[in-house]
């Protein structure tokens, strides 16, 4: 058979349909939610005659769910290696807080539109099994680890129990509020902010907040 760039043809061809399934599972589960889409659906929307072909390449749902996570979680993890690695030494909190956010504004805004992670996200998100299949690599990544170390140098006071609720709601403000502008920009709205740089400086001015707000 054949070698295309050091790949045969077949090779090639399997890798097209497998992002072709990708691209339209995350359309069709941003939009409709995770479990209201059936294979054969998201078979038809990738193109592909056999409605086998998800279960072929991915397996179940919840392995395809992980799948699209992974495409996009790699890449942010690599604008966060890039951050954090500017940021080290800093006992700025803001600085630490710009840490969690501009990994996901810029890897949307990367992107181009429309974009369907932000939605998909939340849909995943907001399901606790799925939520869980797919935490688990990136709550090990040591970036995230380096960050959290440096955001929790900055609140020496503030109860370990008190932090942990907080991080729950500066990862659900950031979620929702990208959903806002992904949902707005694909409907072809104007949404203030102007760009994603400014929705991130947007998250970051209000999750300092959040963070060095006073415990009751």
């Amino acid at each position: 058979m054949r070698a295309v760039a050091g790949r045969s043809v077949r090779e090639e061809k399997v890798e097209a349909t497998r992002e072709a399934i990708l691209t339209a599972a995350e359309h069709l589960f941003a939009e409709r939610g995770v479990y209201n889409v059936s294979n054969r659906q998201i078979s038809d929307a990738a193109g592909q005659g056999n409605t086998a072909a998800v279960n072929y390449h991915f397996g179940n749902k919840t392995d395809l769910v992980r799948a699209i996570a992974r495409r996009h979680t790699e890449q942010i993890e690599l604008i966060r290696d890039r951050l954090v690695a500017e940021t080290q030494g800093s006992t700025g909190l803001r600085d630490w807080v710009a840490c969690m956010v501009r990994p996901v504004t810029e890897h949307l805004d990367g992107l181009g539109s429309p974009t369907w992670y932000a939605r998909f996200n939340a849909q995943v998100t907001a399901d606790p099994a799925l939520y869980e299949a797919i935490a688990t690599e990136p709550a090990a990544s040591p970036s995230l680890l380096t960050l959290l170390d440096g955001l929790n140098a900055c609140l020496p006071d503030l109860p370990p129990q008190v932090r942990a609720a907080r991080g729950v709601m500066a990862r659900h403000l950031i979620v929702q509020m990208c959903v806002e502008r992904e949902r707005a920009l694909a409907a072809g709205e104007s949404y203030p902010p102007a760009a994603w740089t400014d929705t991130a400086d947007l998250l970051i001015d209000a999750l300092t907040g959040l963070w060095s707000a006073p415990v009751t």
